[in-house]
């Protein structure tokens, strides 16, 4: 068995199952790939990793200076990631977090030993991220790496995960994942794309005015600098609306294969079935990324309630 020197030489590399079983197609393969084996049990340890590397690298950060101070907004797995990182690297982080988020997500960054500053619950992730840029406007010596509008986040993927889902699966000829920042889209895209030009790339989100965790609609608008940045509008093939109601309704789904997932695997799920009833392709392989377990959701209730229930608490509770 090989041994590592770090848990973050554990940082992707994740595995691909087949889950065609919840295909709406027999001839339609779906292929999920499982992001909650990274070690902070998430997609977004890449993005983390990738963030300070890359401030390491262009002097922001100064590898084993005591007393380095970052601060980045975020409502759940990007925090958690970046708080791992951080504790391995001596840095001390300050993440700004909306005060109506999950208690697992709060407990889980005071468990790396990051420090909360909370910004108001009713302004949602869009209130952490303002707060963040005061703050960082207000105390310049701080670090903001700023995973919204950071080209370290898609070159993650671009890096990363795109090789491993071609090296993986060929013959995919769908990318099928969440719409939150943008750069899982962004990164995987443009890497499979340049492989073979006709893979599609689909997204999903939200209707416009409704939350589903982990996902963000563009007609609400904000649009992460990333997407415009990579030219998001025409790397995209397609975007496919999924409600919460449908995103629960597949995690849910998704233990009929032994899966046990977050809330937005639940709805990239939901994206993958949608594309798969909708091709006329009868022999189309489609991967999605399962971005993390659902180990963090517990507290939704979403295996365990009424989904009209649990529906409706997300409208006051930031799960993702």
């Amino acid at each position: 068995m090989t041994r590592y020197a770090s848990v973050l030489d554990l940082v992707g590399n994740t595995p691909v199952v087949d889950v065609s079983a919840l295909s709406p197609k027999s001839n339609v393969t779906i292929l999920a790939k499982l992001e909650g084996r990274n070690p902070a049990g998430s997609v977004k340890d890449r993005v983390a990793l990738s963030l300070v590397e890359a401030a390491e690298r262009d002097g922001r950060l100064i590898v084993g200076k005591p007393d380095q101070v970052l601060i980045e907004p975020s409502s759940g797995n990007t925090g958690i990631a970046l708080a791992l990182v951080c504790r391995l690297r001596g840095y001390h982080l300050k993440v700004v977090l909306p005060t109506n988020v999950s208690p697992e997500r709060r407990q889980l960054l005071v468990a790396f030993g990051a420090e909360i500053i909370d910004s108001p619950g009713a302004e949602g992730s869009n209130g952490g991220v303002r707060l963040a840029q005061r703050l960082s406007a207000e105390n310049p010596e701080w670090v903001f790496l700023y995973q919204y509008a950071n080209p370290a986040n898609p070159l993650a993927h671009y890096s990363t995960t795109g090789p491993e889902i071609w090296a993986d699966v060929p013959e995919i000829t769908h990318f099928v994942a969440g719409l939150g920042t943008s750069g899982t889209l962004m990164g995987v895209g443009r890497y499979l794309k340049e492989r073979r030009a006709d893979v599609q790339i689909w997204a999903v989100e939200p209707p416009s005015g409704e939350i589903v965790d982990g996902l963000r609609s563009l007609d609400d608008g904000y649009v992460p600098p990333i997407f415009t940045d990579n030219d998001g509008e025409h790397l995209l093939d397609r975007k496919v609306i999924v409600r919460a109601r449908e995103s629960i309704e597949w995690t849910r789904r998704l233990t009929e294969v032994g899966l046990f997932v977050g809330l937005s695997s639940g709805a990239a799920m939901a994206g993958a079935v949608k594309c798969a009833a909708t091709i006329d392709d009868d022999s189309a392989t489609i991967v999605t990324l399962i971005a993390d377990d659902g180990w963090k959701y517990l507290s939704t209730g979403a295996w365990s309630d009424d989904v009209d229930d649990v529906v409706e608490r997300a409208k006051s509770i930031i799960y993702f």
